[in-house]
């Protein structure tokens, strides 16, 4: 039985149970300088106090011994001991080359505990963390420059690559990329995983887990709760979850809101209270497990744990109150017509609009600013066009940089960017650079079969690791379709193609240049189960 296998076989049974923070009880360790030096960074010219990842090769029985406090305490899944081992994170400390040894120590600690505890009882699983870094891709340091990010997507990627194949390597079940406040940094998280799994050809379930801002319940970058699991619905994750953010009686809402949205299983790990002056958590166990208690009454959640501030002792508590409590129902709704922006757009049956016929107007002006390299005003254009109703935008742009400098003014404003974008190009690296700067979960293309199957196949798996649906045209090597005929050849090759590759039905958009009452239109609904047609 796969790991995934034996995660949803106890999931139908019972609330899982995770760990609780492991900065809160390294801080009770009292460590100094000299703990997270240890021998091999004696001399090392910058300060590393703080570093915790670090004591993964420092002070590996420290680490230990707070996996097994968690597994004694009943902990199904321990989370590994590195949430800022990327290279990013660890820069700051003059050791970002040591991503890889800190991950790969991280899990082969919490595998060696995990393994010793299944020995003589359950089975334990070990979650591999890997953290948002303190950047976003799609947050603005300087509003007067928009094109000024603090990290990229490629820098990301790679970070992550790294972080991610460390954990691998070092013998994790799952990788749970956790406290989310950007979803554009979890996609590159994403990116870089499913890079990892192909070339391995290897499953390795995902947790997803955002921390909300606020009172309103989105992340920090602007995305609602419902957003956020639209906008990663494509990842197929084995669970949504909600983490950090409050504590549990302050997260209850937005853990009702997830429990809705998810279309998988769904999980919490909030924080114990929060900091007092001292930076210590001074809620109890018992007064956090009885808020908790209320997410299992309502069947909220499949998974339970705790961050900042909770301790074994937290954990034990909330254990004792999950025994009594059935788990989440697993949800009926596949929610495979879901798009975001910074809201999500529901598309019922199985139509796209994107406004061909009636947006003329829209696409001169928008034009005319782009050529004109006027990117403030082709946004309020958009934004316009967004006021008078439109559900999804078309930007339809040719070169990489404009692409990318368009993009870089229209997410910033929050009226423009709270519906789903269509990038389209003719050119597949505009895609991409568009693709790599949308948080939200929209539509690229045209693709199309006129460069062959292989290249087809290659674009399509690109947009969907990206996170968007292929709007696919009919075209193939002989040109554009013009008869019934050729429309429902080339119509059915892409989709027998796709199909045989183990594309996604839900990620195929049909754009037949017809009126939505011709007679392709009614044969890919019958004939293509799943897919979408621009109407």
């Amino acid at each position: 039985m796969s790991v995934r296998e034996q995660l949803n076989s106890i999931a139908e049974k019972r609330i899982i149970i995770l760990d609780g923070g492991m900065g809160s009880l390294i801080q009770s360790l009292h460590l100094n300088e000299r703990d997270f030096r240890g021998s091999e960074f004696a001399k090392h010219p910058t300060p590393l106090e703080g570093c915790n990842d670090l004591l993964c090769l420092t002070r590996p029985a420290a680490i230990s011994t707070i996996h097994d406090a968690y597994l004694d305490a009943g902990a199904d899944i321990i989370e590994t001991c590195s949430f800022n081992a990327t290279s990013i994170s660890l820069s700051d400390y003059g050791i970002g080359n040591l991503a890889y040894d800190i991950s790969a120590a991280a899990a082969r600690i919490a595998r060696k505990s995990a393994d010793k505890y299944s020995a003589i009882g359950k089975q334990r699983f070990v979650a591999g963390s890997i953290g948002p870094t303190a950047k976003g891709a799609s947050l603005y340091p300087d509003i007067n420059d928009p094109g000024r990010r603090s990290i990229c997507w490629d820098e990301l990627e790679a970070a992550y690559y790294d972080n991610a194949r460390g954990l691998l390597d070092g013998g994790v079940d799952i990788f749970v990329i956790e406290t989310v406040f950007d979803t554009l940094n979890a996609k590159a998280a994403f990116f870089a995983v499913s890079r990892l799994m192909e070339e391995r050809q290897i499953d390795v379930p995902i947790m997803i887990s955002a921390a909300i801002s606020g009172e309103s319940g989105q992340l920090l970058s602007g995305q609602s709760i419902e957003a956020f699991c639209a906008s990663l619905v494509y990842v197929k994750p084995w669970a949504f979850a909600l983490n950090c953010s409050f504590n549990a009686q302050k997260l209850f809402p937005f853990v009702r809101r997830l429990s809705e949205a998810a279309p998988c299983l769904a999980g919490a790990y909030p924080n114990a209270g929060l900091p007092n002056a001292f930076g210590r958590y001074e809620e109890t166990a018992e007064i956090m497990s009885a808020n908790i208690e209320e997410y299992f009454k309502e069947g909220l959640v499949n998974i339970i744990g705790g961050c900042c501030g909770s301790t074994p002792a937290h954990i034990v508590a909330i254990a004792k109150k999950a025994q009594s409590y059935k788990p989440r129902k697993f949800p009926d709704n596949p929610r495979r017509g879901f798009f975001a922006g910074l809201q999500p757009l529901c598309i019922a049956d199985n139509a796209v609009n994107f406004n061909n016929a009636a947006n003329s107007a829209f696409k001169t002006d928008f034009s005319k600013y782009i050529g004109e390299g006027s990117y403030e005003d082709a946004v309020d254009t958009v934004r316009d066009y967004v006021d008078d109703g439109a559900q999804v935008v078309s930007i339809e742009i040719d070169d990489e940089r404009a692409m990318g400098k368009f993009l870089d003014f229209a997410l910033m404003n929050p009226y423009a960017a709270k519906v789903p974008f269509f990038i389209k190009s003719a050119n597949f690296n505009v895609l991409e650079a568009g693709l790599k700067r949308l948080q939200g979960r929209g539509f690229a293309g045209h693709l199309n079969l006129k460069d062959g199957d292989d290249e087809f196949i290659r674009r399509a798996r690109l947009v969907l690791r990206y996170g968007a649906a292929a709007v696919v045209n009919l075209i193939d090597e002989k040109g554009q379709a013009e008869t019934f005929e050729r429309k429902l050849e080339i119509a059915q090759r892409v989709y027998q193609l796709l199909q045989k590759n183990g594309y996604p039905p839900e990620n195929i958009v049909f754009d037949t240049l017809a009126p939505p009452e011709d007679a392709i239109h009614s044969w890919i609904r019958d004939n293509c189960p799943g897919v979408l047609i621009c109407a």
